[in-house]
């Protein structure tokens, strides 16, 4: 490591599937694949949950959400906890605390009674904090029904209709503003050139500083520019392996979703695509802004550079968009490259093994020689970034699920062979993930006894599920005979 302490610029997307920052067929993005080849593409990282809040306070915090205390979304009233639990810091007020300068461009969606400038960073522009809500009030909708005959129009293309709800556009181009001289949302252009004026002025100080940067992109509805919502043919696009799955097999609310998305005819979902691939490389141009204005400090040499996201976007998979419920990789696995001349050890590798969101603290705690943070959840990844492979790395992802604006129990725990998936709200899953790479057979049993083997498998995931449930803390664990639906209980991980 320099002797010098590394400045940091974090590119933290928005729902940015790990699928989209893969090497083509994908999504044109040269900046990320610059980073990449100039660094470490780590190929099976994972959120905690596909879900906004909890993903990014396990991001600060390297704690899972049943050690930091944020489920789901924080400016909603149907929130478990507004807030991180008292007492829990974050990586950032670490690094302040040790002298680095901190400066935050983006959107937060954090905690609810703390911005950003109150853990550690100069807050130059920050979105969901909580002077938000993403909630209506009772009179709101009352107010809205007035409008119903403007609000449930005939479906148009890329529409999806919601009888008492207003219909949802799902895609489109964003028409150019007046006087407008760029080709992004206004929203984005604002954050990261906002950003790289922090980034300029952090590099002109004398002592180490960190960037984060996070545009709201390419989180839905896929309302772009028309450079971007036009530069992929959606005739020739690559739709997901598993997009006609019709989830027969699968928990019933999977079926609901994809029911709603069913709306769209084959050629709207094809321009869906079109239309995130579109604004997935409009946020790559974004970070190439980023890393130019980097450059021009002289700065980039000793600079760690990241891009990652909080949780990816289903596009498609399984015929259904967003994310949330479904435990599918496209909204679990995220993007996550790492670039730092400097540091790097044989730059241009690929790093195979599980490593999540909560890994990313304790990473740029211990390059950045601050004090680590008093429990953790996650490993520091400088192994990796030294070309070296910990012999007792994790062989294993385990997720926390507790519902979105809707309360569900459900745990993910997969392996590179197996995935299960146990669902306290339906049935549960499990995929033979050598032979069904796409997730399309279920072979948990549904009421019936499994065969032997398969028996077996689930009850070594229930093993894995528990001991990783004991050792974040996880609530998942009442034996009440109404609740205690996993197959295998606690006591299969401790001795039974």
């Amino acid at each position: 490591m320099p002797a010098e302490r590394p400045n940091i610029v974090i590119f933290m997307n928005d729902q940015m599937s790990g699928l989209a920052a893969d090497p083509r067929p994908a999504p044109i993005m040269p900046n990320a694949e610059r980073l990449a080849a100039e660094g470490l593409r780590f190929r099976r990282c994972y959120a905690p949950t596909a879900h906004c809040c909890p993903a990014r306070a396990t991001y600060m915090t390297g704690l899972y959400p049943s050690r930091h205390g944020v489920y789901n979304n924080v400016l909603n009233t149907m929130a478990l906890h507004t807030d991180i639990y008292p007492g829990i810091p974050m990586w950032s007020d670490v690094m302040a605390a040790s002298g680095y300068d901190l400066k935050y461009s983006g959107k937060w969606h954090v905690t609810k009674s703390r911005d950003p400038r109150d853990c550690g960073w100069d807050e130059l522009l920050a979105g969901s904090t909580g002077r938000e809500s993403h909630d209506l009030t009772w009179q709101s909708w009352i107010d809205l029904a007035a409008r119903r005959a403007e609000l449930d129009r005939p479906r148009q293309r890329g529409e999806l209709l919601r009888p008492g709800w207003g219909n949802y556009r799902h895609y489109g181009t964003l028409p150019k503003q007046q006087g407008q001289t760029h080709d992004f949302g206004p929203g984005d252009y604002q954050v990261v050139t906002t950003g790289i004026e922090g980034l300029r002025a952090a590099a002109s100080g004398a002592g180490p500083w960190c960037v984060h940067i996070g545009p709201n992109g390419p989180h839905d509805p896929y309302i772009i520019p028309e450079k971007y919502a036009t530069m992929y043919d959606p005739a020739t696009v690559s739709m997901p392996e598993s997009w006609r799955d019709d989830s027969s097999d699968k928990p019933v609310v999977y079926q609901r979703q994809r029911r709603f998305w069913q709306q769209m005819s084959d050629d709207e979902q094809r321009e869906a695509v079109a239309h995130y691939w579109g604004y997935c490389t409009m946020q790559d141009y974004l970070l190439g802004l980023a890393l130019d204005a980097l450059e021009e400090t002289g700065q980039s040499g000793n600079t760690l550079v990241i891009l990652t996201s909080d949780h990816g976007d289903y596009n498609g998979a399984h015929g259904i968009w967003m994310k949330g419920i479904p435990a599918f990789d496209e909204a679990y696995r995220v993007p996550l490259v790492m670039r730092w001349p400097a540091g790097i050890e044989e730059p241009g590798r690929e790093v195979d093994e599980y490593v999540t969101l909560a890994d990313i603290a304790p990473t740029l705690l211990e390059i950045s020689g601050a004090e680590p943070l008093p429990q953790s959840d996650g490993r520091s990844l400088s192994p990796f970034v030294h070309g070296e492979m910990p012999e007792d790395w994790r062989d294993d992802f385990c997720s926390q699920m507790n519902g979105v604006e809707l309360y569900y129990t459900q745990r993910v725990v997969r392996t590179k062979d197996w995935k299960y998936v146990f669902n306290g709200f339906d049935w549960d899953e499990l995929y033979d993930l050598r032979a069904d790479p796409h997730e399309m057979r279920n072979l948990a049993p549904r009421g019936d006894e499994p065969a032997p083997e398969i028996r077996e498998i689930i009850r070594e995931m229930c093993v894995r599920m528990w001991r990783f449930g004991r050792a974040t803390e996880d609530i998942m664990k009442n034996p009440y005979a109404t609740v205690s639906l996993a197959p295998f209980g606690p006591m299969a991980a401790f001795g039974l």
